[in-house]
């Protein structure tokens, strides 16, 4: 059997859980990654230094480093936690901001990584334009940046109506072939408005995601975010998606856990308003032909996915398409 090509849409700490335990996979990878940050280590390079924020990109790529190169992975992945101007820093960061001068061009810089990490796949921006993340709330302001987005400290309360960048930005070319060729995309998990819509709102993405032949999946979110999917049920991730895809149906396949929390993980998320999403299956089924539940979450006390339990999850359908359900009744597939 051949490699399956598989896109990896979204950003951030999900699509590192996606990869890491893609990569040793029979398949081919590629990461589309949102460049909409601009807090943390990643904000204050892009501030001083006009450059795009590397933060999510440097996730994705010590995700797929090669395991030879292990020493490597864990110096792209260290954090300063001392000092006035290093604090906080990944020295990540630090390197494909200096390979952006270097080589003159984040794009540049990214490839140049990916050589000293020996990645096991492609990690691509999902734009070289420089844009801002805005989020208007239901009320009709406007709130400007992806970090004021994410912590949401003014008007929590008010939902989100919509996303948007600006100004608008084009698609690197590479992604939209990754896209036009690729057996599978997968979107998420990851924060709904500021790491996997960031990506469908680059001019050219959504479109090819519409018009991909591709098997698509959503990988849902484990646990909701105070601010930005307070109440969300797995229905509300694939609504809005359908709304940024702009059709009825965004994906084949809704892949979400079914294994319990520990209960002392459980209490630790809800002191901060944060629980458990609820995979409503009926209402689910109006976006998407299938669910498929498994067991996905890690050990410890972070809701994270288990990157094997998930990626073995996401091969299983590659693999096997004709699983997918096509009557109108639409019935969920439940693996176990």
């Amino acid at each position: 059997m051949g490699k399956k090509r598989i896109v990896v849409i979204g950003g951030g700490t999900g699509s590192h859980a996606v990869l890491s335990g893609l990569k040793g996979m029979n398949c081919d990878l590629t990461a589309v990654v949102a460049m909409s940050d601009d807090g943390g280590s990643s904000g204050r390079l892009r501030q001083e230094l006009g450059q795009l924020p590397p933060g999510d990109v440097r996730q994705c790529l010590v995700a797929l480093a090669d395991g030879e190169s292990e020493s490597l992975r864990r110096l792209f992945d260290y954090r300063f936690t001392a000092g006035n101007g290093l604090n906080g820093h990944s020295v990540g960061n630090l390197l494909l901001s200096a390979l952006t001068e270097i080589t003159g061009s984040a794009d540049a810089a990214i490839r140049e990584a990916s050589r000293m990490l020996r990645i096991r796949g492609t990690v691509l921006p999902v734009t070289l334009s420089d844009s801002t993340l805005k989020a208007r709330l239901e009320d009709g302001s406007v709130i400007e940046g992806e970090s004021c987005i994410d912590r949401r400290c003014g008007n929590s309360h008010l939902p989100i109506s919509r996303v948007y960048l600006d100004p608008a930005a084009v698609a690197y070319p590479p992604v939209l072939d990754a896209i036009t060729a690729a057996d599978a995309v997968v979107i998420g998990p990851g924060d709904i408005y500021t790491s996997v819509l960031p990506n469908l709102l680059v001019e050219g993405v959504a479109e090819a995601v519409r018009k991909s032949d591709a098997i698509k999946i959503h990988v849902c979110n484990l646990m909701t975010k105070p601010g930005e999917s307070d109440g969300f049920r797995a229905s509300d991730f694939l609504r809005l998606l359908g709304a940024y895809l702009d059709v009825d149906k965004p994906v084949d396949y809704l892949l979400a856990n079914d294994s319990l929390f520990p209960e002392q993980a459980r209490r630790r998320y809800e002191r901060s308003g944060q629980h458990p999403v609820e995979i409503d299956e009926e209402e689910c089924r109006s976006y998407a032909p299938a669910v498929v539940k498994k067991p996905m979450i890690g050990e410890g006390f972070c809701a994270r996915h288990n990157p094997s339990a998930l990626a073995e999850a996401v091969m299983g359908i590659v693999e096997s398409p004709a699983a997918a359900p096509s009557s109108e009744k639409r019935p969920v597939c439940v693996l176990s």
